[in-house]
């Protein structure tokens, strides 16, 4: 441990924080040679390393970080000229905006539009090209906004697949074929790896953000909220649909939603209509009564996607169904514990601040005692990890906090945090980027963010992390510090 990266160059940091406060406070007053006041320093130090010295090495053996890379010029938003061409180059009965998603154990849910109505919502694949030895059969909607009308949003379940496999498929009797591969099975030490992306929007940066994507190996994507920016111009669902296609058809996507997705007006649009159309997650297989959240289990892991924008306190449907999930969850089975939100619990942005707060109030707490590894958020475009952290301490039975919301909006970067660094926060930066998740078995997982520098991908940060179920983690069983 004490392996992080600064800048894409991987540093081994030896002193932990609450060791490092004490230097700095000795050789201040030594300079000073005023007794009151070292006895003061000295004090309020004692009382900083009384905080921290019960951290883990995993929460504590690095050196805060506020990245001073200065990111380039925004680019130019793409969604126009996609809708051009969407407009343009498909036939009416061809698929389009194509993307799947996990549907319970061994099913995937394969989604796509069609411009004309009455094409058949149906699969057909196989696990060789050409040969497709099976076929679904789903069923079709659409949904109006103001005065655009959206083309017939298809929906089909497939399955039971095998675990990690190629499939080829196709989409409502059309000749194009396309393929995804199925995630691992599932399994307390079976390695998975996630790509983890939120508020991309559609800019050049966004393409570039993607562009990265497509070269990388991983099983699922976690996506935080914020999709299309649509903003209550529907086409540019359309857009983001076929923008994100190449890679959302080959691996499945499990989104949940951002404030961009609201898109209401009172008395005549509910909130999170083209949201709930396009975007069908499996919350029914949850126990859930809302699209907006739901939990799975995909080889190592059980994932929380919850909803910053529904009611949480602790009367409301969210609040009774995580607390009834979280009771199904069984760490011998399933010992990585990840949740994914909007609206981030530990922010030190100037952006965004304290919009998660009621929901941090309402549920910190039982995510922290139910063990919860690690919260993926939004919202603020930029990226900060934390220390593992409760209450707004670090705590080795904590949560590590990562905000992934960079991912190429057209809103631009959050570039401006709180200054000092809060005691919490070890890694900031306002570039645009995503990150990657490796579960490498039950206890052990290595977080690593990728910067978008230009068109190049640079590993900015990266950090070992311990699993809370793991009886062996020296932080498993400690005491708060909160």
């Amino acid at each position: 441990m004490g392996n992080v990266d600064v800048g894409g160059k991987e540093e081994d940091v030896g002193i932990k924080r609450g060791a490092r406060r004490w230097l700095v406070a000795s050789s201040g007053t030594v300079v000073s040679g005023r007794t009151s006041i070292t006895v003061l320093l000295i004090t309020l130090t004692l009382l900083v390393t009384m905080q921290t010295t019960q951290l883990n090495a995993e929460t504590v053996a690095e050196v805060q970080v506020t990245s001073d890379f200065v990111r380039a010029n925004t680019r130019p938003n793409v969604g126009r000229q996609l809708i051009q061409a969407f407009t343009a180059e498909k036939a009416g009965s061809e698929p389009t905006q194509v993307h799947i998603s996990l549907n319970g154990p061994n099913h995937m849910h394969i989604s796509w539009i069609t411009k004309e109505f009455g094409n058949p919502s149906v699969v057909e694949y196989g696990t060789k090209s050409g040969v497709y030895e099976a076929s679904a059969s789903g069923k079709s909607t659409s949904y109006t906004f103001i005065l655009y009308k959206s083309g017939e949003i298809h929906d089909v379940v497939i399955g039971p697949l095998r675990d990690n496999t190629v499939y080829y498929y196709r989409c409502g009797g059309s000749a194009t074929e396309f393929t995804f591969k199925t995630p691992p099975p599932l399994g307390s030490d079976v390695p998975i790896t996630f790509a983890v992306t939120g508020d991309l929007g559609q800019t050049g940066w966004t393409v570039s953000t993607l562009e990265h994507l497509k070269k990388e190996e991983y099983d699922l994507c976690l996506y935080s909220g914020d999709l299309s920016y649509a903003d209550y111009y529907q086409p540019l669902w359309d857009s983001f649909g076929e923008l994100i296609s190449p890679i959302a058809r080959e691996r499945p996507w499990m989104v949940t939603q951002g404030n961009h997705e609201i898109e209401s007006v009172p008395f005549f649009i509910e909130s999170f209509r083209a949201y709930n159309a396009r975007w069908s997650m499996p919350y029914r297989e949850s126990g859930s009564t809302s699209n907006l959240y739901y939990s799975f289990d995909v080889a190592s892991c059980h994932i929380l996607m919850l909803a910053s924008y529904a009611d949480c306190d602790a009367k409301s449907p969210q609040y009774i169904w995580l607390k009834n999930d979280l009771a199904k969850v069984d760490r011998k089975k399933t010992p990585w514990l990840i949740a994914v939100l909007h609206a981030p619990w530990y922010n030190s942005n100037f952006a965004h601040k304290g919009d998660g707060d009621q929901m941090k109030a309402a549920m910190e707490t039982m995510l922290y005692e139910n063990k919860v590894d690690i919260i993926f958020a939004g919202h603020v475009h930029a990226y900060e990890r934390s220390a593992r952290v409760y209450k707004g301490l670090p705590d080795p039975r904590g949560i590590m906090h990562i905000n992934i919301g960079d991912g190429g909006n057209r809103e631009g970067l959050a570039s401006k945090y709180n200054k000092p660094q809060p005691l919490w926060s070890l890694f900031r930066e306002a570039s645009f980027g995503y990150g990657r998740l490796y579960i490498q078995n039950a206890t052990t997982a290595r977080w690593v963010w990728h910067r978008n520098d230009d068109d190049a991908d640079v590993v900015a940060d990266q950090v070992s992390i311990r699993s809370l179920s793991d009886p062996n983690n020296p932080a498993y069983g400690t005491k708060s510090v909160a």
